[in-house]
């Protein structure tokens, strides 16, 4: 019997159920004398992944981006998504039901305050909202003259008769050797980082920081080897960790016990009560610490500094271990990626392959490294107009042939020693020429952001047009960020470093991150290239500042059919050809002849 996979393709929401669990949860609100109730899609961490006892958003919608909020009053309901999700939320959702709404054009604030009457109350799960989005939601009640109210309990949560249970996966330790640095170390740069701070402790809400300082890793989210859980750092002292102790073996135990003390969940509100109590200042996140939790301290008299997390700068910047694992995880990955392209260029022009076969297929190439822990997210493995859903997730009912024409790929894997995620765009049969042009033009895009040489404190966001000037010349935009932060054997998508108009944190020396423009024609095609980078220091003879640079991690061919080479500069032909001659060289020593036949071709000289 095969193996089985660990991607799914089951579609677990259907547009048909928005309306009884719309009418439920109204039954509900008006039982608890409540006008309306704000769902967002996240958890009690703020995940951008999330287990499926979260997934509340999900049930009540049907729509299953990695993002989004509903707002539901008495007669009318929204779904708020942002420029990833606009075409796949018609289709996933009854919008004759709930209005789709982008974030941007129309924010849920606005919307509030056009919608809300004066003495009505508005609902919100204080776990799910940080302190910030609970002052926008309060600040547009006031507007309209209504009220926002905590609740206790989740009012989807007594309606959703079959919740899937809290997820209970083991908890492992994660090697020093992938680590590069002991979790006592850790916790001491972030009890030096408090005393410089003066500080007197940090909760940690972000799970993939908890993961992060004590050196553990677990399974509690699909495709990220996440333990959820929080912890408490003080100045001095032993640190406390809150997760389930039905998770731990009793090796884990007595490891992570030497770090710090362990208690369940439902004893962080006393740890929480208590600092307030000594009028402590303790410091949260402001990206991932519930609205919920801060309160708990000021009300308990405490001083809660909610800000930038340091823990995720320190997190970001990855140290050697980390950075030559990284390296060797991707040329492990780029050569399983280049045996499916291979694979994909013989058999596809026949066009009997499935998005989801190609999926399975890519998926067991990298099953065959025989060190693959899963892959780091869903495939997005799209044909035709799919392939113009930045974010599509193949599913059983929307299994597309592919037909000649373009298809995309975005994919990775979790292996002990790194995290991967790459996009390449292929066509099967000849290009068209505005196929050719558009993809050209987020080459160009692509090549500008790897070359970008910038001075120390650049942000991403000043980076960002790098990638859209040629697209911007032809009238072009893509709707979605540049590239993302990537953790260490942690998730795919990691901040607080982006290249996108809204990264607004220096890059700095160590820090992984994605390049990855686009161009979707929605209905017809999309296109995206991404490899990722690390940021290096660059030597500038005659140079007045620091400077840096990329370099590329990712090395697996890029489509030369969809090429149109009269559109590059020298510079940028040049830049191409060393990409496919590194190419070859890295990878060729990990494939077998027809492959490497097959790679030779590919990455010929343009």
């Amino acid at each position: 019997m095969a193996e089985a996979i660990f991607q799914t393709f089951e579609q677990k929401t259907n547009p048909a159920q928005g309306a009884a669990h719309l009418k439920a949860l109204r039954a509900e609100l008006k039982t608890r004398g409540l006008d309306g109730f704000v769902v967002p899609r996240t958890d009690e961490h703020q995940n951008e992944y999330v287990p499926a006892s979260s997934e509340r958003l999900a049930w009540l919608t049907g729509f299953s981006g990695s993002w989004g909020m509903a707002i539901v009053l008495a007669n009318q309901a929204a779904i708020f998504v942002d420029g990833r999700y606009t075409v796949q939320v018609r289709e996933q959702v009854d919008v004759a039901i709930f209005t789709p709404e982008h974030l941007i054009d129309n924010p849920p604030e606005g919307w509030l305050e056009k919608h809300l009457k004066p003495g009505q109350t508005l609902g919100f799960d204080p776990w799910l909202h940080t302190q910030d989005g609970a002052k926008r939601l309060e600040k547009a009640c006031k507007a309209a003259g209504a009220t926002l109210v905590p609740v206790d309990t989740n009012p989807i949560d007594a309606v959703w008769t079959d919740r899937p249970a809290a997820p209970l996966a083991h908890i492992v330790l994660h090697k020093p050797a992938y680590a590069g640095e002991d979790a006592t170390e850790k916790l001491k740069r972030i009890q030096s980082k408090l005393a410089a701070q003066n500080a007197d402790a940090v909760v940690i809400t972000d799970a993939h920081a908890v993961a992060w300082a004590f050196n553990i890793r677990g399974g509690d989210v699909g495709h990220t080897p996440l333990p959820l859980g929080f912890a408490i750092v003080p100045r001095e002292g032993k640190a406390q960790l809150f997760m389930d102790s039905r998770k731990f073996s009793n090796t884990v135990r007595d490891a992570v016990s030497d770090l710090a003390e362990i208690a369940e969940p439902m004893a962080l509100d006393r740890a929480l009560q208590a600092l307030g109590q000594k009028a402590a200042k303790v410091k949260f996140d402001a990206a991932s610490a519930s609205s919920r939790l801060v309160q708990l301290i000021e009300t308990n008299g405490g001083v809660a500094e909610v800000g930038t997390d340091f823990i995720a700068l320190m997190k970001a910047v990855k140290n050697s271990a980390e950075i030559a694992g990284s390296r060797a995880a991707h040329i492990r990955d780029g050569a399983a990626m280049t045996r499916f392209l291979a694979w994909f260029d013989r058999e596809a022009i026949h066009e009997k392959l499935t998005e989801i076969d190609a999926t399975i297929a890519l998926e067991n190439f990298r099953r065959e490294t025989g060190v693959l822990k899963d892959v780091s997210f869903p495939s997005i493995a799209g044909a035709g107009p799919n392939a113009a859903i930045p974010h599509y997730k193949v599913s059983t009912e929307s299994n597309r042939r592919i037909e000649k024409g373009i298809f995309l790929i975005d994919s990775g894997g979790q292996y002990e020693d790194g995290t991967t995620d790459i996009t390449r765009t292929i066509v099967v049969g000849p290009a068209t020429a505005e196929m050719k042009d558009r993809f050209t033009r987020v080459l160009k895009g692509h090549i500008a952001i790897d070359t970008a040489v910038f001075p120390k404190g650049v942000s991403g966001a000043q980076i960002d047009s790098f990638a859209r000037k040629p697209l911007w010349e032809a009238g072009l935009d893509f709707d979605h960020g540049t590239g993302h932060g990537i953790g260490s054997y942690l998730s795919v998508h990691e901040g607080p470093q982006r290249i996108a108009k809204t990264g607004v944190v220096p890059l700095e020396v160590g820090m992984m991150l994605s390049n990855e423009p686009g161009f979707y024609k929605a209905g017809h095609w999309g296109i995206r290239i991404e490899n990722l980078i690390l940021v290096e220091k660059r030597e500038i003879e005659g140079a007045e500042r620091e400077m840096y640079g990329f370099e590329t991690l990712s090395y697996v061919p890029i489509n030369l059919n969809l090429v149109e080479p009269a559109l590059l500069t020298a510079n940028e032909r040049e830049w191409l050809n060393a990409y496919h001659a590194k190419t070859r060289t890295l990878l060729t020593p990990h494939l077998d002849a027809e492959t490497v036949k097959w790679l030779e071709h590919a990455t010929r000289a343009v």
